[in-house]
This record gives C-alpha cells, structure tokens and sequence, in this order.
C-alpha cells in the first residue's frame, strides 16, 4: 500500500497513535484506511464484524516511509475485540483500551464511531431490549471509552484528542420518523462533547463531535427506493447528493487527530452537505 496525499498533510499525523472504535460499518472501515495511509499506527476496537475481519489485511501490514526516504513495512494496525454484547460494562471496555495502549505505547487520539442504529421503529413500539441495546452501544459505551481513555491520558500527563462521530440525526435539524432513541442518543453524546471539552480541558484533552450527514447505508434511506433517494436527495440536501463514505469525513477527522487543531474543543461540527440547514421533516420529502 502506497502513502497518499500531500506530504505536509501527511506528515503531520506521522507517529499519531489512534484507536478508533467501530462496528464495522464503511464509514469507520474508510476513517482508519485513511488515518494509516496518512502515517497513524491504529488499533481498531469492536465486536470484530465481518467487514473488518474481511478487510483486515488490508489494513494490517502497510508501507512506511521515514524521513531517510528507507521504505519499510511494519505492523501498523491491531484488532482488539470489545465485545460489548452482553450489559457493555466497563471492565470490557477497559480491558480493550489497555491492550490498545500496550500496543501503541500511548493513545494520542481516541475516534469514537462505535454505534448502533437499530431499526427504523416508532417510538411506541420500540421494545425495551432494543432500548436497552440503543442506549448502550451508542451513548454508554461511548461514555466508557472517553472515561477510560481519558484517565490514562491524565494520569501519563500526555493530553491528547477524542472525535466522537455522531449524525445530523442527533440534532434539531435531523429529525425524522422512527430514529426517536437512536437521535436522543446521539443527540446525548454530542453534548457529552461539550461538557467532557470543558471539564478535561485542564487535562490538555480536547473533545469535539462530527455530526455527519446521511448516506444510502442509513437506516432511513433503506425504507425508500434507491430511485427515491437519489430524486428527492435535490431538495434534502443543498449539495444535491449523499455522504460520500470514502471521501467526505475523512480530512475533518484528520485535522481533528492532528495538531493544528490543538485549539479546537467544544464544538460540533456538521459534514452535512448542508443538510441541517433544511426543514427538520425528512417525511415531507421522502
């Protein structure tokens, strides 16, 4: 695998170790790929699904370059599991970032991509299992991760930064039918956000949400017609077309990892293709 894209963009995550957490979904698998093309070590945590499991090769042996221009390989990428299937407790969780950290001989970065959707269901008919099941993956395993990389990072004295990777559907401008737990969730973590930027700032570690915008993947658009999606995406979305999951995230995560971001905390940052911008009643389009 050859490095890719502008030296300078590259060198300025040279050496940042990362550890992403992920259900295995293509816009945490596309987050990674990424993050080591442009020189990161990563270790990706989760419940191993079958996309990374498939894709780990990939991932796992790239080719590096130092500054003496000397090509070498080395192994760049670890797979912890997380198996977060049972109550997603802290002890897994902390078992899982400590053998992150071993690996990487610190945590610079934490990207937080760990998430569950669940069916489009409404809010009256949402099983209490699921409810459990939406909670936990998407707002206390998040909580638990920023815990438990947190206190390493303030303990060591190192800082460092966390992404949280949230959806337009966490806003007031991403509503729509059927995502009422799912939203509430996200809605949760991007003020976690806020409220862990300004408690762990005196710790030098920043924290801020990426509230991206829907792709085809996404649970709401698969109750529709790809013909449908692609007519009303005009009126949806004021750059006329989807997330694009390889492309779009990428370079704000990567400038969320690197160090000219180091004064940017606090804050939720919409990659929406404007979408939030429009009248929060996807229903009316769709």
């Amino acid at each position: 695998m050859e490095w890719s894209g502008h030296r300078g963009r590259r060198m300025s995550l040279s050496g940042k170790r990362v550890l992403l957490t992920s259900n295995g979904d293509e816009v945490s698998f596309n987050l990674a790929l990424n993050l080591v093309k442009n020189g990161c070590r990563l270790v990706v945590a989760g419940n191993g699904s079958q996309l990374f499991r498939n894709a780990a090769e990939s991932l796992m042996n790239c080719v590096t370059v130092n500054e003496g221009g000397e090509r070498k390989t080395e192994k760049v990428v670890q797979v912890v599991e997380m198996d977060l299937n049972g109550n997603g407790s802290e002890s897994v969780v902390d078992e899982a970032v400590d053998r992150a950290w071993h690996f990487l001989g610190q945590i610079d970065a934490l990207v937080n991509c760990y998430a569950y959707e669940g069916d489009i269901t409404p809010p009256l008919d949402l099983a209490e299992e699921e409810l459990d099941k939406i909670i936990r993956d998407n707002l206390k395993v998040t909580w638990l991760v920023c815990k438990v990389v947190g206190k390493r990072m303030r303990d060591y004295g190192i800082g460092g930064s966390f992404i949280l990777l949230t959806s337009i559907i966490g806003t007031e401008r991403g509503l729509y039918p059927g995502a009422a737990a799912y939203g509430a969730c996200l809605a949760g973590v991007n003020h976690l956000s806020r409220a862990l930027a300004m408690e762990l700032g005196k710790y030098k570690i920043r924290v801020n949400a990426v509230a991206r915008g829907l792709h085809n993947s996404d649970a709401f658009l698969k109750t529709v017609s790809e013909e449908k999606q692609q007519k009303s995406v005009k009126d949806i979305v004021p750059l006329q077309r989807w997330l694009d999951v390889q492309n779009d995230l990428t370079s704000m995560v990567s400038y969320l990892v690197g160090n000219d971001s180091s004064f940017t905390t606090g804050t939720v940052i919409f990659v929406d293709g404007g979408q939030s911008i429009v009248r929060p009643r996807m229903r009316s389009y769709m």
